[in-house]
């Protein structure tokens, strides 16, 4: 079966966007069209003649329109494999006129729970029944039905249809067709996803069946490397917008997404820098240029072509510190007057506008394994300071404190093994990632003394509690006086009595942050 003409179009949307000029279109081929409720009359409103689905089916729309077009005339009309000779007969036999075409765009469920007030009630109004079951219904019978389900598709439609002389190829109409079983899936995987987010009986944030789909942003030039191919699914623009520079890699946006996430720890005027989703840096003070020349002094090589993300309004001053070094990618958000022309001489440099903040985001964590997906809660645990327990003889100082706080927030984004350096304002030393972490700590301390850093009266942050006292006496022997970390090790004991031993104050939090 090639192209099929395009007599009779069913029309029932939503969004209406360019649904009248599209109509318009159809009828220059004569198309007939039938139409519902708002659809029909913005419609009429606009001269397009169309006829009322009531008259095709002989029963009124009722149940506040919830029911108009669950009908056997309608879908009948769709579902008719119209070279069966019996399917023609029992059209023939109850006056059933087969639909050509159904242009469907559902209910928005998907912007209605996105508001912060919306109620049960008002998203259950929002889940949408005959029109999944009209592109459903369509779209299995594409060999002779063409099905539209966004309004972005108007114009390709419109463009074949001139092209064909009012009719679609089977390509075509297959496509469309792939199109809808992703659009509905899409649809039923949020609406599960929302009741089964919903405190109620037996509700969790892990539910017995996971559904995961999204629409593809863009497909990007390669993945992680240049071999594999990468997209980007999802809404990822409504958090930042690339406002200049080189389209953004693979590579970028996860170490977009991981500065992010460091920086919503902070409150106060604070940079990142961010190289293979570690921080080689973080600062703060009173203004970001203060900010950037701590977080930058901790590791000056590694912040060449990182990821610089920053939590106030980006000025002019930290614009030009910035600019000294090459960076692949700045992140604010806002850019004071003047600050996106100058960062913006830099040709293929990306500067991006964060537009929300990711902190209290509550997304589920995914990672693909053999046969399936590994799925987890986000790590947004906020430490209770009061809940905090001194192991020690000694209890931090308040400066202490302060320091022990920042070097923690920064811990928990560094990859396990993790061990940081820090004072109140500032980190020192990172050490990410190593087998042991005895070796973090010997890389944590030996990046502060390549900068030039004095480690003397640090704290270390660790991810997760010191298995020997090895680690500890490192840091001790580089100069730190407080260390905090979860606790938990059959050693306990013995480190605590290595601290003792060395005036050291130790905190345990209970809480563990791996990072993997």
């Amino acid at each position: 079966m090639n192209s099929i003409q395009i007599k009779r179009a069913l029309i029932s949307v939503s969004d209406k966007t360019g649904v009248v000029d599209f109509a318009k279109h159809l009828r220059k081929f004569n198309i007939e069209i039938i139409s519902t409720g708002g659809t029909l009359s913005n419609l009429r409103t606009a001269g397009v003649e169309a006829v009322s689905i009531s008259d095709v089916t002989g029963f009124p729309e009722i149940l506040d329109g919830r029911v108009k077009t669950l009908h056997p005339k309608i879908h009948a009309g769709l579902l008719a494999v119209l070279d069966n000779k019996n399917h023609q007969e029992q059209l023939k036999e109850l006056n059933i006129a087969p639909i050509d075409m159904v242009v469907v765009n559902l209910y928005p469920f998907e912007k209605t729970i996105s508001k912060t007030d919306v109620i049960l009630e008002e998203a259950i109004e929002q889940i949408d029944i005959g029109g999944p079951s009209m592109l459903r219904a369509a779209a299995k019978n594409y060999k002779f039905k063409t099905v539209v389900c966004d309004s972005s598709q108007y114009k390709f439609v419109l463009d074949e249809l001139n092209k064909n002389d009012g009719a679609i190829s089977a390509s075509t109409r297959f496509d469309l067709a792939k199109d809808v079983f992703a659009r509905t899936a899409q649809y039923d995987s949020t609406i599960s996803n929302y009741l089964n987010g919903l405190n109620g009986k037996g509700s969790t944030a892990l539910p017995e069946k996971f559904s995961v789909a999204f629409t593809k942003k863009e497909d990007l030039r390669y993945g992680e490397n240049p071999h594999q191919q990468a997209a980007l699914y999802g809404d990822f623009d409504l958090y930042f917008k690339k406002i200049h520079g080189k389209e953004l890699s693979y590579n970028n946006i996860v170490d977009i997404q991981a500065a992010a996430e460091l920086l919503a720890e902070f409150e106060e005027p604070t940079v990142v820098i961010i190289k293979h989703t570690n921080p080689c840096g973080v600062g703060s003070g009173k203004s970001l240029a203060e900010a950037y020349e701590k977080a930058f002094a901790t590791d000056q090589k590694s912040a060449f072509g990182g990821i610089i993300a920053v939590n106030r309004k980006l000025d002019i001053e930290a614009a030009q510190i910035i600019d000294k070094i090459f960076t692949e990618v700045v992140i604010a958000p806002e850019f004071e007057a003047g600050v996106l022309d100058f960062l913006m001489k830099k040709r293929d440099r990306r500067l991006i506008h964060q537009i929300k903040s990711v902190k209290n985001e509550k997304q589920l964590m995914i990672k693909p394994v053999a046969g399936g997906l590994l799925v987890q809660t986000a790590d947004d645990i906020l430490l209770d300071i009061s809940a905090m327990k001194v192991v020690t003889k000694r209890s931090p100082t308040v400066e202490e404190n302060a320091a022990m706080m920042f070097g923690w927030r920064v811990a928990k984004h560094v990859k396990s093994n993790a061990i940081v350096y820090a004072r109140a304002d500032r980190t020192i030393g990172v050490g990410a990632g190593q087998m042991s972490r005895f070796d973090s700590s010997r890389i944590a301390v030996m990046k502060a003394h390549e900068a030039g850093l004095g480690l003397k009266g640090t704290v270390v942050a660790s991810d997760a509690f010191f298995p020997f006292a090895d680690g500890l006496l490192e840091a001790v022997k580089a100069g730190a006086t407080v260390v905090i970390q979860p606790g938990g090790s059959v050693r306990d004991a013995e480190v605590i009595k290595a601290a003792d031993d060395n005036n050291i104050a130790m905190i345990f939090t209970g809480i563990r942050h791996f990072k993997h």
